[in-house]
């Protein structure tokens, strides 16, 4: 079922990295940027329910969206790597939801241009999902963009911090853009969005940020990848147990 793996993808994106930013919650660097990011994270989860009921919907197997988000294994979890990275200090934080926004806000646009016209119920659902989330994630892109800039342009301790945090998350940026079986049967079946064509737009973005942030792009890197085939790195485990814990020890609990 190509439209289920396609949708549970990019659920898990959201999921993971809504869970990491959670993390933050109550410890922000001050109050305002503690409820920023707060907020992003209920976003990005929000995104993961809507998606997760729709392929719990078409699966047509009696699961929930709660079981598909708390009741799976690791290695069933297809989100990419960058987003299961630990939160580090601030510069890491906001660098990380530089690379996947600059990813995923023109994923959005493009799969909506393709779901145009569509008619069949679980398409339009997805596109009513979509169109929310674009306005959401151009939040997010535009929040980290400014903070990537006034750390990296500012004092001599943020800008170390900066360039820590792109040698260290760089080498996850470039999985998102690389195809893979699921995706080419997705753009086959007319919904999906060949992850290639979207680099040049990201990698521009990107630079132009980095430019205004007196930042290197690191040459020569070689892009982690096993995310999306459910190869995932030491983190991810670690993150579940927490992820999962009240599912697990109070199975079927209803509020």
């Amino acid at each position: 079922m190509t439209f289920y793996d396609y949708i549970i993808r990019l659920a898990d994106n959201n999921l993971i990295l809504g869970h990491r930013l959670s993390e933050w919650c109550g410890h922000g660097p001050f109050l305002e940027q503690d409820m920023a990011m707060t907020n992003i994270s209920l976003d990005l989860i929000g995104q993961s329910r809507s998606m997760y009921a729709l392929a719990a919907e078409i699966n047509s197997k009696g699961e929930s969206e709660d079981d598909i988000a708390f009741l799976r294994l690791e290695h069933e979890y297809q989100n990419l790597l960058l987003v299961e990275q630990p939160n580090g200090d601030f510069a890491h934080t906001v660098l990380r939801q530089l690379f996947f926004a600059s990813f995923q806000l023109p994923l959005y646009q493009a799969m909506l241009q393709k779901l145009q016209g569509m008619t069949e119920e679980h398409f339009v659902t997805l596109r009513g999902i979509l169109e929310k989330a674009v306005m959401e994630v151009t939040y997010h892109k535009r929040w980290s963009s400014e903070w990537v800039i006034r750390l990296g342009d500012g004092t001599a301790e943020s800008h170390s911090r900066m360039v820590t945090a792109v040698n260290e998350l760089y080498r996850y940026y470039g999985e998102a853009f690389i195809s893979d079986a699921v995706d080419d049967a997705a753009v086959s079946e007319g919904y999906g969005v060949r992850p290639e064509e979207l680099k040049a737009e990201a990698d521009q973005y990107i630079d132009d940020i980095f430019r205004q942030a007196n930042l290197n792009i690191p040459v020569d890197t070689y892009m982690q990848r096993g995310g999306k085939q459910g190869v995932h790195s030491e983190y991810m485990g670690y993150l579940l147990s927490e992820l999962q814990y009240m599912q697990r020890a109070y199975p079927n609990a209803s509020w």
